[in-house]
């Protein structure tokens, strides 16, 4: 299994808030970030932990049971983003769950940014200018987008879901996400 780790305004590997409570649970875990600082914090406070720096590319050839795609699909502009969930679903073993949780449009989007690209089914992406992740293009998926970068031999279990968190102030707004589960076919 892999836990991905991002975060919206940090460097979530660094906190491991998706890492500690799945390795606690008695999972086999992958901690994956594109931030070296991150996992040098995690590696620091997790010593043992099985960490990879990049994106999920980087875990290939692999053949698992389960993946765990937590706010990472999204990095980069439309197409690298869902190549990015292609990469995350040729991950999973024939019968095998992709669980899948990224940044959704309707989002409120904060801090400072620009958005750089707008797609007809409603998705966007947006290059920071302010805060953690100032400079990066980051992606927010339509359903459309979601369910499109999920290869055809993928069965959803949960349907793509949006769960809204309230930013806490003086942050603005909320911040929405797509959760989905599928099962590739066996």
């Amino acid at each position: 299994m892999i836990s991905t780790e991002g975060a919206e305004s940090t460097s979530a590997a660094s906190n491991g808030r998706n890492l500690f409570p799945l390795s606690s649970a008695g999972l086999d875990l992958v901690g994956l970030d594109v931030s070296a600082e991150g996992l040098g914090q995690l590696a620091r406070r997790a010593p043992g932990s099985r960490l990879v720096r990049g994106t999920v590319a980087a875990l290939k050839p692999r053949s698992l049971e389960v993946v765990v795609g937590i706010q990472v699909f999204q990095h980069g502009e439309t197409e690298a983003a869902l190549a990015h969930l292609r990469t995350g679903a040729e991950l999973v073993a024939p019968g095998g769950i992709l669980c899948v949780r990224v940044n959704a449009a309707g989002t409120e989007v904060w801090p400072e940014h620009e958005v750089i690209e707008r797609d007809p089914s409603g998705g966007f992406t947006v290059r920071y200018l302010a805060g953690a992740k100032a400079g990066l293009a980051i992606h927010f998926f339509s359903e459309r987008e979601l369910r499109s970068g999920v290869p055809s031999d993928f069965t959803e279990i949960l349907p793509p879901r949006l769960d809204a968190t309230r930013r806490e102030p003086p942050a603005p707004g909320s911040w929405l996400q797509w959760e989905a589960i599928w099962r590739r076919s066996p």
